[in-house]
């Protein structure tokens, strides 16, 4: 199996979480955008040596993936690109930052304090934001945007190019996999048939948008995406005003 379909396959995968039968799944998206928007903006306020309030937010995301049944192993998976930059960042505030903190009653280096909040504040963020995705459709996502008045070119930017992803992505395997029926036993694809492929990546893909664009058009599309309106239960407000209402506390009660 090569990269691009296991790129698929991930993000198939996604899509089947996305579409399961669990409360958390039909919970309001606006509720949940909010909640992570807010619970985002929290965790990167904190003060650069406050590491143990920080590990207090924490309560969110095991709450979040124990309940949600969904898996730590591939929500850390997804910090794969992410994690590596920011402990590359990171691991200069121990040269440059030379404060002594006081952690739990003991003197530790500022430098390495700071370093550990970072690493901390962009791992709750990431699962934040794969808690969010993977139980929020990206129809719903985008419901939630334009009630909040985001730009509607914005919201159809974002959906368009998640949708055309799938598309590109299935296109780029077609051509890989004629390479690889043209090219038996040789490894990746010769640096001489790059552009050629890539331009032609592009011009399919180009064909195939056009073919979406006519379908869209045919069934109604205008250039803006209207959503169908969502009940709103008791559970809908009650579950973001409690998070919400936590990560206040945490953030600037337990604080001070």
């Amino acid at each position: 199996m090569n990269s691009i379909e296991k790129k698929l396959l991930e993000l198939n995968k996604i899509e089947d979480i996305q579409q399961r039968s669990h409360w958390m799944n039909s919970l309001h998206p606006l509720g949940k955008l909010l909640i992570s928007v807010i619970y985002i903006l929290c965790v990167t306020s904190f003060d650069k040596y406050d590491i143990v309030h920080l590990i207090l937010m924490s309560v969110y995301i095991i709450f979040t993936f124990a309940i949600g049944e969904l898996s730590f192993k591939e929500g850390i998976y997804r910090m794969r690109l992410i994690l590596p930059l920011l402990i590359f960042v990171g691991i200069f505030n121990p040269f440059l930052d030379k404060n002594i903190v006081l952690i739990a009653g003991y003197e530790v280096r500022g430098g390495i304090v700071s370093m550990l909040t970072l690493v901390v504040k962009g791992v709750y963020t990431v699962l934040a934001v794969y808690a969010l995705i993977a139980t929020t459709p990206i129809d719903d996502i985008c419901y939630a945007l334009r009630i909040i008045k985001i730009p509607k070119i914005i919201v159809i930017v974002i959906m368009l190019i998640y949708r055309y992803i799938d598309v590109m992505s299935k296109e780029a395997d077609r051509i890989f996999t004629s390479y690889r029926l043209r090219a038996p036993g040789q490894k990746g694809i010769a640096y001489k048939y790059w552009g050629a492929l890539v331009g032609q990546w592009l011009l399919r893909s180009m064909d195939r948008a056009q073919i979406v664009y006519e379908s869209m058009t045919l069934r109604g599309f205008r250039g803006d995406f209207i959503p169908s309106k969502k009940s709103v239960r008791a559970l809908d407000v009650i579950y973001p005003i409690v998070w919400i209402a936590i990560f206040m506390i945490i953030r600037f009660a337990v604080t001070g």
